[in-house]
């Protein structure tokens, strides 16, 4: 069988990993994967109800640092890991450090930065001090000269380009500020929207998005 993406392209995460197979030229599908714990089609796959997940000839893979190693064992063709194991390493950090430091923190603002909820006070200020601490140790590690890990495009940069600009985003909304504007993080980004893998992304996450917010109005509905 083709191996299968399951989700949706407003996911950031589901966008790493879509970002990734086309990058490599691997051959897949996309199927259309809501989250939720009520929906047997998706929890049979991803036990908590979270996109992405794929499905393969041999049964399905759940969260996305395990798909994305999947792919890259199954699809070593365009590989997005260096063959050196430290230099490997580094990158995996990159992701690690990217998305349990930044996108991970950042996310408790999600609610009331795009879907109109609301984030308290002390959750704001903690946020706030977190990615702080964060974006310093980011600027630590990153290169951008001119990929995230250096001179080549990595699984790093399939991370950083759909989850810094959320990131940053929620950051300028909630606190008037953009926390990441220290670093050269709107230059790498407008860089990598030249590459026409991120365009396709980039295209396919807003029309996604339009029918994300449709099915949240109607549910609230």
């Amino acid at each position: 069988m083709v191996l299968q993406l399951c989700g949706f392209s407003a996911s950031n995460y589901y966008n790493k990993i879509k970002l990734q197979l086309m990058e490599k030229v691997a051959p897949f599908e996309e199927v259309l994967a809501w989250t939720g714990r009520a929906d047997p089609h998706v929890t049979s796959a991803s036990p908590l109800g979270k996109v992405p997940f794929l499905k393969t000839s041999q049964g399905p893979i759940c969260e996305s640092i395990a798909c994305a190693e999947y792919i890259e064992a199954a699809y070593p063709q365009s590989p997005l890991l260096p063959a050196d194991p430290y230099a490997a390493a580094k990158v995996r950090e990159l992701i690690l450090f990217l998305e349990l430091h930044l996108e991970l923190v950042a996310r408790e603002l999600y609610a009331e930065a795009f879907f109109g909820g609301k984030a308290g006070d002390a959750t704001k200020e903690r946020c706030r001090k977190l990615l702080l601490k964060g974006v310093a140790g980011f600027a630590q590690l990153a290169k951008i000269s001119p990929y995230l890990a250096g001179e080549e495009f990595t699984l790093a940069d399939c991370a950083a380009i759909v989850h810094l600009p959320l990131v940053a985003s929620a950051s300028k909304i909630i606190y008037g500020e953009d926390l990441l504007s220290t670093l050269p993080v709107r230059d790498y980004l407008n860089r990598m929207s030249e590459r026409a893998t991120v365009q396709k992304v980039n295209a396919d996450r807003k029309s996604s998005t339009v029918a994300l917010m449709a099915r949240i109005s109607a549910k609230a509905a």
